[in-house]
């Protein structure tokens, strides 16, 4: 415990901004900071009363002193962030899964807001909402226009309050209005089945509160539904990180005791950390060991860990701890590459300061730093290959993002060139029928990876990606 990162608070990591990032949140007191350059400050005092006084309207002197911290913190990397009352709030339902709204998973299709899954149990759910419904209207805003982050924000709001969401259902070729009080929602990051008898599939979306507890009932769920499981896909595809202690769960759920999960290191003492397979890493305070139910041929069962260029942080975490130990083949895509730790500390009752202190390294002391966990088995998304994976943003290739710290950077003077092969396709991609552009959900018998996957575990032949080029350093690669 010596080594363990001491936290008055809690510890999460996850992608980019707008998602979930490594992080602790603490209160220290700042002992011995070095001397201010008065110089620069008394300048940037004269800024403030110049724009305060000359500029051609009032200002607000609190909005310019908060855009001023959060030009300061922007600065330095993506994921060093101020958050103001309004972001401090969402940053923390992010964290516990919980928010207020009216339950669905939504996602766009053809202009509009269509229902992945009403959650079980939520308004929406006891509404009659069905996955594939779309969603035309919600109140008088016609969704046709709205961005999805738009439409979210619309159809939350404060518990007890009314929207009116009017429902396109296809199958039935009816519009109708409904109408759903808002209430407080869990979401809920943990889905999983038995694919075939002897090989179960359990997904992970997110790394939250309550991520630890639901994975163990899943897994118990699924071996007494199969108490003979044969093999395991774990799928962190499209998760972008969340709750270090949930990652750290997780991984421990596979792994021996006591061996090394992920390793942080930074400039504050408290940064140099180990993270082990034990439960004081992950167990929260005065809380009894979550994984004390689970089956033990959890730590035997054959594995297969999926990821994609989504998976971020926390899950990469899993995938390099799992990978490192040879407790399972990782299979799919180069993963997203963000592992900086980021503290957050409160400024006050309801604002704080997201700063990076320190980079994360799996067991064999790897930087995943702008580079990824790379998979045993590289697969494509479908058995066409990955069209569009060219255009979707990594680490690497975000602006003011942390260098590895193993050895400088080198560019692919290729990527650019299959990008724009990509989004050409992906002209032509858009101008098919909408029943012609849909992507195979997670978990069904039409999802590639996952049935190569159980293809790997079932000792059958995996078609492997004849295109996929690694993003690496070689320079680092000389070194490691």
């Amino acid at each position: 415990m010596g080594q363990k990162l001491k936290i008055t608070g809690w510890v999460a990591a996850g992608a980019v901004a707008g998602v979930l990032t490594t992080v602790s949140l603490q209160t220290v007191a700042r002992g011995s900071l070095a001397p201010l350059p008065l110089e620069e400050l008394q300048q940037l005092a004269a800024v403030f009363g110049m724009v305060k006084s000359d500029y051609v309207e009032p200002v607000d002197e609190k909005k310019l002193i908060s855009d001023a911290i959060s030009g300061m913190v922007a600065g330095l990397d993506p994921h060093s962030q101020y958050f103001d009352k309004k972001s401090f709030k969402e940053f923390r339902e992010g964290t516990t899964g919980r928010f207020v709204g009216v339950g669905i998973e939504i996602s766009q299709e053809d202009g509009l807001i269509k229902v992945v899954s009403p959650i079980e149990g939520s308004p929406a759910f006891r509404a009659g909402l069905k996955p594939n419904d779309l969603i035309t209207k919600i109140d008088d805003t016609a969704v046709r226009g709205l961005s999805l982050n738009e439409a979210v924000k619309r159809m939350r709001g404060e518990a007890n309050t009314k929207v009116l969401l009017t429902i396109f259902r296809k199958d039935e070729s009816r519009t109708f209005p409904v109408t759903i009080t808002r209430e407080e929602i869990r979401t809920q990051s943990v889905r999983g089945k038995i694919m075939e008898p002897g090989y179960g599939w359990i997904r992970l979306s997110q790394f939250q509160e309550r991520t630890v507890d639901d994975f163990v009932k899943k897994v118990e769920d699924l071996y007494k539904e199969d108490p003979n499981l044969k093999g395991l896909v774990l799928d962190l595809r499209n998760d972008p990180g969340g709750l270090l202690d949930a990652a750290v769960a997780v991984s421990s759920a596979f792994l021996p005791e006591n061996v090394t999960v992920v390793t942080t290191d930074g400039q504050l003492a408290e940064s140099k950390s180990v993270y082990k397979a034990a439960p004081e890493f992950y167990q929260r305070r005065s809380g009894s060991d979550p994984l004390r139910n689970l089956p033990a041929a959890l730590k035997n069962v054959p594995l297969v860990v999926l990821v994609n260029e989504g998976s971020a942080s926390a899950s990469e975490i899993v995938a390099g701890a799992l990978q490192d130990h040879k407790r399972a083949v990782v299979m799919g895509s180069q993963t997203f590459g963000k592992g900086s730790v980021q503290t957050v500390r409160p400024l006050g009752p309801d604002t704080g300061l997201k700063i990076t202190t320190a980079r994360y390294y799996t067991p064999s002391g790897t930087s995943i730093q702008a580079k990824g966990i790379v998979p045993n088995v590289l697969v494509d998304e479908s058995a066409e290959g990955s069209p569009f994976a060219a255009l979707r943003m990594r680490e690497a290739d975000l602006e003011k993002h942390l260098a590895s710290g193993q050895g400088p950077e080198t560019k692919d003077p290729e990527r650019e060139k299959a990008r724009d092969e990509a989004r050409k396709r992906l002209e032509e991609e858009a101008k098919k029928p909408p029943q012609d552009r849909k992507t195979p959900e997670f978990g069904t018998d039409k999802d590639f990876p996952l049935m190569q996957a159980l293809n790997r575990l079932k000792g059958q032949p995996v078609l492997v990606s004849k295109t996929q080029v690694i993003v690496e350093n070689k320079d680092e690669k000389k070194e490691n």
